[in-house]
């Protein structure tokens, strides 16, 4: 819904507090006025709310003059308003349109009418169809709380001055009986309607009052007594629960006594060790010294075994190295004995040469 916010425009605090509930239920925010002049004051002084929900009879200025104010004046004139109130009739319908009035909603409001006409209202302001505001000058300037008299277009109340008398050329009216006697009416009706729309107001505030000191005590009442249950319900809770500790700490108690009284009793019957255990322990201590006898012997012929087999690695290993290093040196040897002969040799060879060269030299 393209309708976000309200102002509520009333001097009866009861028709407000009604009016404002049912725009709450449709999520829209409200701001409120207890005159036209405080509405005024609010338009000037915050942003401009999406409708105005405008009374129509109220102390001071009343709702038609807060419509033409509100329509006069540029930042405001395109604020739709709707005026509340108890006239049906077609012809107030269209009287009050014609000063700037977007609709009517009938007082009391109910759900049926307020959806109808905020129906209505978002359609246009979503289609762009809202009507425009009258133009200066076409406002009616007289007030709609008043009726309107069937009194001639040159009627005045003006009294005639003596030389005009004499003359008997004045365009006056006289003021008639039955004219005064209309004026008196309406001014009478229009008096009554106001002193009855007051007593009304404070009648429905006392009221007001009255039920919000009702519902005030009835809510400290049922606040009062939901205390006092709880309070009852948590000592029988905490009640239950302590008798129900105290049980259970019994049973375990009970419980526990029972198993040591077994245990106690198992360790009597099985306390000390008679003949059949004693012969049991010679006989598994027998058998365990039994079994290292003959592990120690197998682990002394193994032991053997290994040294002999190791002593045997070990000279084989010794021989093989000792022949190694004797073919080793009986190598080295022969071969400074080879190197020596060899020298020799060729000395002798060298000798024998000579001597050949000099004897056939």
């Amino acid at each position: 819904m393209a309708i976000k916010n309200a102002l509520l425009v009333d001097d009866s605090k009861v028709a407000r507090f009604a009016l404002s509930k049912l725009l709450e239920s449709r999520e829209m925010q409200v701001n409120m006025a207890g005159s036209a002049e405080e509405a005024l004051d609010f338009l000037n002084s915050n942003d401009a709310p999406d409708v105005i929900f405008m009374d129509h009879l109220m102390p001071g200025m009343n709702g038609v003059e807060a419509t033409k104010a509100i329509k006069g004046n540029p930042g405001t004139a395109n604020i739709p308003i709707i005026m509340c109130t108890s006239k049906k009739s077609s012809s107030f319908m269209e009287e009050a349109r014609s000063f700037g009035v977007y609709n009517i909603l009938t007082k009391p409001p109910h759900n049926e009418g307020l959806n109808l006409v905020l129906e209505q209202l978002d359609n246009d302001i979503s289609q762009g169809t809202l009507p425009e505001p009258p133009k200066e000058g076409a406002i009616a300037a007289n007030g709609e709380d008043q009726e309107p008299l069937n009194v001639p277009a040159n009627a005045s109340v003006e009294i005639p001055s003596k030389a005009e008398d004499r003359q008997g050329g004045s365009s006056i009216v006289p003021l008639t009986s039955e004219l005064i006697e209309q004026i008196a009416r309406s001014a009478v009706k229009t008096h009554i309607n106001n002193r009855l729309h007051e007593l009304l107001s404070d009648l429905f505030d006392e009221q007001y009052h009255h039920i919000k000191r009702a519902l005030d005590d009835s809510i400290r009442k049922n606040e009062s007594a939901v205390e006092q249950k709880i309070s009852a319900i948590s000592e029988l809770v905490e009640e239950r629960t302590r008798n129900l500790r105290d049980e259970v700490a019994a049973e375990v108690n009970l419980s526990l006594s029972r198993e040591m009284a077994e245990l106690r009793k198992s360790l009597a019957n099985n306390a000390g060790f008679t003949r059949e255990h004693m012969a049991e322990l010679k006989d598994h201590i027998t058998s365990a010294q039994t079994l290292d006898t003959e592990f120690w012997q197998t682990l002394q012929s193994e032991a053997l075994q290994q040294a002999h087999e190791i002593s045997r690695e070990t000279a084989e290993d010794i021989a093989q190295r000792t022949i190694d290093l004797h073919e080793s040196r009986q190598k080295a040897a022969n071969a400074r004995t080879y190197t020596v002969a060899l020298a020799i040799s060729l000395g002798v060879f060298t000798v024998g040469i000579a001597w050949l060269s000099g004897l056939f030299g």
